[in-house]
């Protein structure tokens, strides 16, 4: 997901704070909003069948093919039991019945066999389209958060849930529920055909079948937690993977390769050793339940062969016998599966759980406030056009309660100004731009476009009327056309190139091997920080917007392409309001208006030549920068 402003520093520290924790990353503290230990195994399966719902009629099909094969396969031993019956003695046995016998077993096992292979298709098909389904909801939530939740939250992490744990959910707990069903079938249908041949038999199998259920259950609880946590350390170690390739021109800048393999090697090392615990306690189950089933077994065989030679409690032949033994492995067979995929199962409840943490992370709240005006008939709804005109009414916000950072501002911007922010780091300048697009919402005061507050807007509607370049170009794996479109799909050739002309970035586009259709890769790929700077420039004079916002937009490109581009971007700010955040003082003196700002207040507000003439701050900072 494109982060459409990753904040200043004032920003990124200000969450760090917040978080406890050092900053954006899997270094950080774990953030509570994503804790997902409160979940209940009921209230995760009730959510994954919300998910299922839609794709209802291959869960029908899948039940009901997997539920006739089941009683088919069950079948079998009795026509098995019947088969040996036929056997009497040597010299007779009932050639005619055996053979009707055997057409039976075979049409039965063909039968079961084409059942089951349906089932799968039907449970393989809904699995893929639940994930699918469910990996799309997670997507489609980041576009939902708040930028205020992003910042907060190593990006690995949250990767990892959608990528990671839903493959897992996938993996896991579907599967899991598909063998769940067969099984419960496999045991009702088992027990019934039991009791209709021996009820004493079939009551101690019932008797003793607690034995097997309650070992899986022990070893269960004893690895949900591990399981839990194992996930949270992946999620942790996909954080730290993706932090650092990301960054690894700054690793390898400041020779930090090694301890950052050795920090890798740590988490590493924690999740081998939560792994194996898990894993070692979970593969206890399909042992224990396999040794009480075998005894199981045991019971039923010596029950059964009583019953055979003294008719006590019940009388029994040796085909019976055969088809009791059959039952009472096919019985217990169910309970060997299950337990012998409790390790995925486990996985994927831990990994459904981070999923739902994410999906009911609290959405970025649109309309806070009621409109001022009743809203236009939706007939005549049309793209807005404003004016860009900005007020701040007493406007306070802070990034955490007992850090306040902007208290009480009031500023006025009339429309089609140039308005430039100035000031030292952490001075609050990027967070005007945050609140000013809602970003952050504020904690008192209000903004107003047009004399409309922002609050009563839309964000869409809102964003709609910014165009937006920083310090930091975003570009996407796609041709240099649709990057420079992103804002824009529906323009043509003749409309992006133009863009790009004004962008000064025409000229170095046609010297790309397919110009305007070569694919760039993620974040620009061979492209130079410049010209990556220019892509988005160009991007932003293709949307045409009513206010500008530029944040230190020059700052990575040339000392002559960015007097071209300054050229371009006056005539683009003519007539349009503007407001810039610099840090290179050279690049706005022909600025309408000069805001310099210090510890989140405004201190001095006038044009270049009145700033320096008063000889205060600004004109202090200004001669900073040009002292020989």
């Amino acid at each position: 997901m494109p982060n459409p402003y990753t904040g200043g520093g004032s920003a990124s520290a200000a969450m760090a704070t917040v978080r406890g924790g050092s900053g954006k990353g899997p270094r950080g503290s774990a953030s509570p909003e994503l804790e997902a230990s409160s979940y209940s195994v009921g209230q995760v399966l009730l959510r994954m069948l919300s998910f299922v719902r839609p794709h209802i009629v291959s869960l029908s099909i899948s039940f009901a093919a997997a539920t006739v094969s089941v009683v088919l396969q069950l079948y079998v031993p009795i026509l098995t039991g019947r088969a040996i019956d036929c056997l009497v003695a040597p010299g007779s046995v009932g050639f005619a019945a055996l053979a009707l016998t055997l057409q039976r077993l075979a049409l039965t096992v063909a039968l079961a066999a084409a059942l089951q292979w349906a089932a799968g298709y039907c449970t393989n098909r809904l699995s893929y389209e639940t994930v699918r389904d469910l990996r799309t909801c997670a997507f489609s939530k980041f576009e939902r958060l708040p930028l205020s939740f992003v910042d907060s939250h190593a990006h690995g992490d949250l990767l990892s849930r959608v990528v990671n744990d839903v493959d897992q959910l996938g993996d896991g707990l579907l599967q899991g529920f598909n063998q769940l069903f067969n099984g419960i079938v496999a045991i009702v249908v088992t027990l019934a055909f039991m009791l209709s041949i021996s009820l004493p038999v079939a009551a101690l199998v019932i008797v003793l079948t607690p034995l097997s259920v309650g070992a899986a259950a022990l070893i269960a609880r004893l690895s949900a937690k591990s399981f839990a946590r194992q996930q949270a350390i992946q999620g942790e170690l996909g954080g730290f993977a993706e932090e650092t390739i990301t960054n690894q021109k700054l690793v390898s800048a400041f020779a930090r390769s090694t301890s950052e393999c050795e920090r890798f090697s740590q988490i590493n090392q924690r999740l081998y050793a939560r792994g194996e615990r898990a894993q070692f306690v979970s593969s206890l189950t399909n042992p224990s339940t396999r040794l009480v089933n075998n005894v199981i077994y045991a019971a039923v065989a010596l029950l059964g062969f009583t019953c055979v030679i003294s008719s006590w409690p019940s009388a029994l032949t040796v085909g019976q016998v055969q088809s009791f033994l059959s039952y009472a492995n096919q019985y217990m067979k169910p309970f060997n599966e299950i337990s012998s995929v409790v390790t995925q199962v486990q996985t994927a409840f831990a990994s459904a759980r981070r999923v739902l943490a994410l999906l009911d992370a609290e959405d970025e709240k649109d309309v806070l406030r009621a409109p001022e005006t009743p809203p236009a008939d939706a007939a005549s709804a049309c793209p807005e056009r404003f004016e860009g005109r900005i007020d701040f009414e007493s406007v306070s916000f802070s990034y955490a309660p007992d850090h306040p950072l902007i208290t009480g501002l009031s500023l006025h911007i009339p429309a089609g100004k140039r308005f430039a922010l100035v000031g030292p780091t952490g001075c609050g300048k990027t967070t005007l731009i945050n609140l000013l697009l809602r970003f952050y919402e504020l904690d008192a005061g209000r903004i107003l476009l047009d004399g409309r507050d922002t609050a009563t807007m839309t964000k869409e509607t809102l964003r709609s009327a910014f165009g937006m370049v920083l310090q930091e170009s975003w570009l996407f794996e796609g041709t240099v056309a649709q990057n420079i479109s992103y804002g824009r799909p529906g323009a043509t050739r003749q409309q992006i190139e133009q863009a790009a002309r004004r962008a000064h970035a025409h000229k170095f586009i046609m010297q790309l091997p397919q110009g305007y259709d070569t694919v760039v890769g993620e974040d620009g790929g061979s492209l130079s920080q410049g010209q990556r700077q220019l892509l988005c420039i160009a991007r932003v004079m293709l949307t045409d917007p009513a206010v500008l916002l530029l944040d230190e937009a020059t700052s990575s490109i040339d000392t002559r392409t960015e007097l071209q581009v300054q050229d371009a971007f006056d005539r683009m700010m003519e007539g349009r309001t503007s407001l810039v955040v610099a840090h290179r003082l050279s690049t706005i003196k022909g600025a309408d208006c000069i805001l310099a700002m210090r510890d989140g207040r405004l201190i001095e507000s006038g044009t270049h030549e009145e700033l320096l003439a008063r000889g205060g701050f600004y004109a202090k900072l200004y001669r900073s920068q040009f002292a020989s």
